[in-house]
């Protein structure tokens, strides 16, 4: 399927009547694994028997960031790599609705109703095994189907999928995967490697020192996987992509406070300070290590980039 561009609303109230009307997929999808992609499979399958727009709607800040405000960082992507990865499924549009206070204490029936059925005019509305909505997750897929056949919209549940080889397709088993370094097995449920994307900040410049410099990237919100070293292919805003090895994590070395996503760029000699890049972790090479000085760190980082080669052929 031709990527296309996705519309992303930001809001469900007073829409006009050409950004209401879609068969949606519901959920947080973040990550937008192939269990996601199954959901907005079937929402797709209603969107061309229904002649509708095909639409996702998720929620910013996820539910979860209002709820447990102290919790560890957890999110899988950014809302931008969300929109790129729903754009080759055919999805029309993005409703990023604001999670706030008065959505977590609305009741499914009034999310059915207020939000799904007359702020956004869904006629389908598709969602997962364990789709739980509204104040105390409450609502049930069952439950959204009786309202769906009181309000005018078609509902499908998608029965909980898992890969022939048995492994889980869900959020958690990502996190699981990549708390363990296990990169094929995260890339193997998100259906592509992970991706972290982010703005190249101003390090402390030390890798210039021995020739290695790094392209450091804020982990932000995203989750933290395994801290240590990764081969890595990055790709640059003009669409090149090119290998590298990264360091994740806090540098026992050089202690810093907040983890960094630290790539070294092989065969590669440019300034992109303040440009955003996406830089995949296709494999994890080893944790993170204490040197005893410059020079031995230096002897690893070789044999770190060239295990990453290796790696990435």
């Amino acid at each position: 399927m031709v990527s296309k561009t996705v519309e992303v609303i930001r809001d469900w109230r007073d829409l006009p009547a050409s950004q209401r009307g879609a068969a949606v997929a519901v959920g947080a999808f973040d990550g937008v694994h192939r269990g996601h992609q199954a959901v907005i499979a079937s929402a797709r399958a209603a969107a061309q028997r229904l002649g509708a727009p095909l639409a996702v709607v998720s929620f910013d800040p996820h539910p979860r960031r209002l709820f447990q405000p102290e919790a560890a960082p957890f999110r899988l992507m950014t809302a931008d790599q969300m929109v790129r990865a729903m754009a080759p499924l055919g999805v029309d549009r993005l409703y990023l609705i604001p999670f706030d206070r008065e959505m977590a204490g609305m009741t499914d029936e009034e999310f059915a109703r207020r939000v799904l059925s007359e702020g956004l005019g869904v006629a389908h509305a598709a969602v997962g095994f364990d789709f739980t909505f509204g104040k105390g997750r409450s609502g049930s897929p069952e439950a959204l189907r009786t309202y769906g056949q009181e309000l005018g919209f078609t509902v499908s549940v998608t029965d909980r999928i898992d890969d022939v080889s048995g492994l889980k397709l869900s959020s958690s088993a990502v996190r699981e995967a990549l708390k363990a370094g296990d990169m094929d097995r995260a890339a193997a449920i998100l259906g592509c490697p992970f991706a972290i994307q982010g703005e190249v900040i101003h390090g402390d410049k030390r890798g210039r020192t021995i020739g290695v410099p790094t392209a450091n990237i804020a982990m932000g919100d995203y989750m933290r996987p395994a801290y240590g070293v990764y081969a890595t292919r990055t790709r640059l805003p003009d669409g090149r992509v090119v290998n590298g090895v990264a360091n994740l994590g806090v540098r026992p070395m050089f202690e810093i406070e907040q983890p960094l996503l630290e790539v070294w760029l092989l065969d590669f000699n440019e300034s992109l300070y303040g440009q955003t890049l996406e830089t995949e972790l296709i494999a994890f090479l080893r944790g993170e290590m204490k040197f005893d000085g410059l020079d031995a760190l230096k002897v690893q980082i070789e044999a770190d980039a060239a295990a990453a080669r290796a790696v990435l052929g």
